[in-house]
């Protein structure tokens, strides 16, 4: 079974989809990681960004693999660990820029698709289920309030550290920033725009617990499954 989850930038997808993942002893597909991989490949070897071919060509020739053998999915680029690396603000700014191109969305196609390959799949990500897993059995699109959103990304990068309220409200207006101009290019690019599948079930996370929001979803699966 492949469970699709597709929002915009800090509505909840990454911890719900982990959780879910977790409770139904699915493995969990982070393409989003992908395109961060491809952006992060392309800032150390100093590839302009708006250089369309030189993007694509590194997306092509990049050695990008998942390790789903521990309790958190790791990514590599070359044989190196990069699953911190892609989090940082830096990546957060560039990633739009390259997953918009449409070669940079064809050289990961296959690498998603291969990894859900006789496998049970908890899929997030911003396309899943209108161009990566259009057949996917359960579909969801996840959102949430911009302002929550931007705050669950702040805590998100400070994931592991102690950090004061105040640090992370000073940080929220910039993040939120970004996020919306996120959003602009996530939605307006040509090729596999965010938006939600025509059978997705809507769900904002604004006001729910984590908890809360796994249980409608593990709901869903149980219908789909009957």
């Amino acid at each position: 079974m492949i469970v699709a989850i597709d929002g915009p930038a800090g509505s909840g997808k990454s911890t719900i989809a982990r959780e879910l993942a977790h409770r139904l002893d699915f493995e969990k597909l982070d393409t989003g990681a992908l395109y961060r991989t491809v952006a992060l490949s392309c800032v150390r070897d100093g590839i302009d960004l708006e250089d369309e071919a030189a993007v694509c060509a590194q997306a092509r020739s990049a050695c990008i693999s998942f390790d789903s053998s521990g309790d958190a999915t790791r990514i590599s680029l070359d044989g190196d660990d990069v699953s911190e690396a892609i989090r940082t603000p830096q990546i957060d700014r560039v990633v739009s820029k390259a997953s918009a191109y449409p070669g940079v969305r064809e050289a990961m196609l296959p690498v998603q698709r291969s990894f859900a390959e006789g496998r049970n799949v908890v899929a997030e990500g911003r396309d899943i289920g209108t161009v990566v897993f259009p057949n996917a059995q359960v579909k969801v699109f996840l959102t949430a309030d911009p302002r929550e959103r931007a705050r669950r990304r702040v805590l998100q990068r400070h994931e592991g550290e102690v950090v004061s309220a105040a640090q992370v409200e000073s940080e929220v207006d910039e993040t939120l920033r970004d996020l919306e101009r996120r959003d602009a290019l996530d939605s307006t690019r040509e090729t596999a725009p965010l938006r939600p599948a025509d059978d997705a079930v809507h769900i904002d996370s604004s006001s729910f617990t984590i908890e809360e929001v796994v249980a409608a979803i593990s709901r869903l699966i149980d219908e789909e499954a009957e």
